[in-house]
């Protein structure tokens, strides 16, 4: 019985690609030097999966920042302001896309599907000049055949690469990427052709938009492509993977019906009703079945006895020979390696599984399937299993309770924003325009060095507490200097946004390396929510009030709103996830009572992972925003009109949800909006009316560019066109602590000088 991985994680079990990638953007280390790391990354990946016993392996799916922008690469798709000339694509011009330049600014950047992992977003019109510029799938399934080792090389499929694009600048918006799809699949049939000649025997085409609603035409694209590859494919076995939902009836229909392709991939944990179309409508003959019953996308260890059962169910179906055991979707969504993990409790480690333990998850069930059970490994898998159901620290009563008593009501502030604004403006007396940031400013290797010290009692808490006061008070008067009118404290006690508040709140476990790549060389760790969530004591309070008292301008509160550190853990699999964010909303209403009494007037509740966690198919949308919504207004329904609440939204395409963000009732949103060439102001255009304080963002602080004067002064004439004065605030996109105080302080210089170039014209023109 053959086994099979969709993807691996890509980065390390320590990180090495990360530090290697960001010595080279730094210019310390050469691109041969960084091509050397990312050669063993490889080389001891392939060999990983080789001992766990894998059959099937997959290549090309280690990427220096991407797999979108790779396929973007493979296919010449530059847009022209890179001025790229034609031949096999480059570092530079591969990172100047990924990140921009000092004159240039990047492509967009979006969230992959419902993940944290973002991609880069392909710019496409109909005078486009596709060409095959990127040999990157050949070398690299050559390069592991040198090893001795055949893979699976990994193509993201044409349909869902130009079902992901956007029309570029300057191209209708009603333009049909899909009428592209003639001009790209020959240079897929020229991969498939040269992988072919090199010995490949199997190629597999990631199509995760088939989970999506589709029309008939968008579906049409998929038979049209997989028929066009079909004649380059003799002799090479395609397989087409779909992941991170069910899929939808028709779909099934269409591509269980394709021609060109020999096996089709489902994910069975997020796409359970896919389980019952297959028994229902059956499965082609002629076809093989890739069944992910390992979880790619959490962290929790397999049932192997539940998984079993539900192959064998399978087995019976398509037959012995016909049913490959696979991941759901890519590792690349969880961590690395819990070996790595010394310092966990052994109890909950032994709940657990990262990419490592799920390649032998895999083979062990694939072993099993096939007659030759390991009895002693699923006998610790079941003990394991029995343990996490029983265990007392999982539950607390007391907390179900309370989360419970929430349904009976809506949690919604009495009075109407607009008349809120008026008594917060009256309290906080700001300027039109105020100019704010989203939260953390640069944390510099110093600062990361005193935190890591004072975790491994190297420095006193008073030492600790000394260095973190000195360093609020710098970015206190920093912004100060700047002129900035509602300030940060710069978040200098924070390793990550969500792990912060995790450490601190029960129910929540932490790894040392269970790090997750976000994006490029960012990778974030999520925490464990393995139990019911409550908080033993104030978290932020201590450094918010030192903050204040600072400074006589609004010090902002700063908090990770429920949903967002919902979406950006590994939760419980074991109650709805809407159980758990009731109650972390619970712990974070009781954070921002605590900032309120302690004189905190401005609160910031971010929820940049709100849209992220928006189920893909539309019939489940209006569920999962009714009680994510509900979820944030119960941080702040206790608190006075005039407190403000900020909330912040980074990397999603907004525009569909925008009365849920309306519903969640924040007097002031501020929310990513430089990068997507502004197309969140559409909706302003369209006539959708936004009452509350608004700060779509002016600088892109995922790029190295430091955006002009001119160029930010020109971004809130925009809002201006579509915006009220009176609730347009002028921010960043996001909070500035991967960047360097080199790049912040002239950006902020800019941010600021714009808000108030624009003020004086605003003055004149009244």
């Amino acid at each position: 019985m053959a086994s099979h991985v969709v993807g691996y994680p890509r980065m390390g079990p320590k990180r090495e690609l990360k530090f290697a990638l960001e010595s080279f953007w730094d210019g310390k280390t050469s691109a041969s030097a960084l091509e050397v790391v990312a050669k063993e990354l490889r080389a001891s990946i392939w060999k990983q999966m080789v001992a766990a016993g894998v059959k099937l392996i997959p290549s090309n799916t280690f990427s220096y920042y991407d797999q979108v922008l790779d396929t973007t690469a493979m296919l010449g798709a530059v847009p022209p302001r890179y001025g790229f000339a034609g031949g096999e694509i480059g570092f530079d011009t591969y990172f100047s896309m990924a990140r921009g330049n000092a004159t240039l600014p990047a492509m967009e950047m979006t969230k992959w599907f419902d993940t944290n992992y973002h991609y880069i977003v392909p710019e496409l019109g109909p005078e486009i000049k596709f060409a095959y510029s990127s040999h990157k799938a050949v070398a690299e399934y050559k390069e592991a055949k040198e090893l001795g080792i055949d893979t699976v090389p990994v193509l993201v499929g044409p349909v869902s690469y130009l079902l992901l694009s956007k029309p570029a600048k300057g191209v209708a918006k009603t333009f049909n990427l899909l009428s592209l799809l003639g001009s790209i699949l020959p240079i897929y049939k020229q991969v498939v052709s040269e992988l072919k000649a090199a010995g490949a025997t199997w190629v597999q085409f990631d199509e995760p938009s088939l989970v999506m609603d589709l029309e008939a035409h968008q579906l049409e694209a998929f038979s049209k492509a997989y028929s066009y590859l079909e004649a380059s494919s003799l002799g090479v076995n395609l397989l087409v993977e779909t992941y991170f939902a069910d899929i939808p009836v028709e779909t099934y229909k269409t591509i269980t019906s394709l021609k060109g392709i020999s096996a089709i991939g489902f994910d069975l944990i997020r796409g359970t009703k896919t389980l019952d179309l297959i028994k229902e409508i059956g499965f082609p003959s002629d076809k093989i079945l890739f069944a992910g019953v390992v979880d790619g996308r959490n962290i929790w260890a397999n049932d192997l006895a539940a998984s079993l059962t539900v192959l064998e169910s399978l087995e019976s179906i398509v037959g012995k020979d016909k049913l490959v055991v696979s991941t759901s979707c890519s590792l690349l969504h969880t961590a690395v390696d819990l070996e790595n993990e010394t310092k966990l409790d052994s109890e909950i480690k032994s709940w657990l599984a990262f990419a490592a333990q799920k390649l032998i998850e895999v083979d062990a069930l694939a072993k099993a399937l096939a007659g030759q059970k390991d009895e002693a490994f699923f006998g610790v898998n079941a003990s394991a299993q029995a343990s996490r159901r029983t265990s007392p620290r999982v539950t607390n009563e007391a907390v179900q309770k309370a989360a419970a008593a929430l349904k009976t009501s809506d949690h919604r502030r009495a009075t109407p924003v607009n008349i809120r604004l008026e008594q917060q403006q009256k309290k906080l007396n700001l300027p039109i325009l105020p100019t704010t940031t989203i939260g953390s400013f640069p944390q510099t290797v110093e600062l990361r060095r005193v935190r890591r010290e004072y975790k491994i009692n190297k420095i006193s808490e008073e030492e600790y507490v000394s260095s973190i006061k000195e360093e609020i008070a710098k970015v206190v008067k920093l912004q100060e200097d700047l002129d900035i009118d509602v300030l940060v404290h710069g978040e200098p006690e924070r390793n990550d946004m969500v792990e912060y508040f995790g450490e601190q709140l029960q129910g929540f476990a932490f790894t040392v390396n269970g790090w997750v790549q976000s994006y490029g060389s960012r990778c974030v760790k999520p925490p464990v929510i393995y139990g019911d969530v409550s908080r033993p004591k104030p978290m932020t309070v201590f450094w918010s009030k030192m903050a204040q008292s600072m400074t006589a301008r609004p010090m902002k509160g700063m908090l990770t709103g429920p949903v967002t550190i919902l979406n950006w853990s590994f939760v419980r699999n074991d109650q709805p996830r809407s159980e758990t964010c009731m109650q972390i909303a619970l712990a974070i209403k009781d954070e921002v009572e605590d900032l309120e009494a302690g004189g905190i007037q401005v609160i910031q509740i971010d929820e940049a992972a709100l849209r992220e966690g928006l189920p893909l198919r539309k019939a489940e949308h209006a569920y999962y925003l009714d009680w994510a919504v509900h979820g944030f207004r119960i941080t702040n329904c206790g608190v006075q009109d005039t407190t403000q609440i900020h909330t912040h939204m980074c990397y999603s395409n907004f525009n569909d949800i925008i009365h849920s963000i309306i519903d969640m009732d924040a007097d002031v949103i501020t929310i990513e909006n430089s990068r997507s060439d502004e197309k969140l102001l559409s909706v302003f255009r369209e006539g959708v009316k936004y009452g509350a304080g608004i700060g779509p963002g002016v600088y892109d602080i995922h790029s190295p560019r430091i955006p002009s004067l001119e160029e930010i002064a020109d971004r809130i004439s925009k809002m201006l066109a579509v915006l009220e004065t009176n609730i347009l605030w002028v921010n960043p996109d996001c909070g500035l602590k991967t960047r360097k105080y080199t790049e912040v302080v002239p950006a902020l210089t800019n941010v600021v000088a714009a808000a108030k170039l624009l003020r004086a014209q605003l003055a004149s023109a009244k």
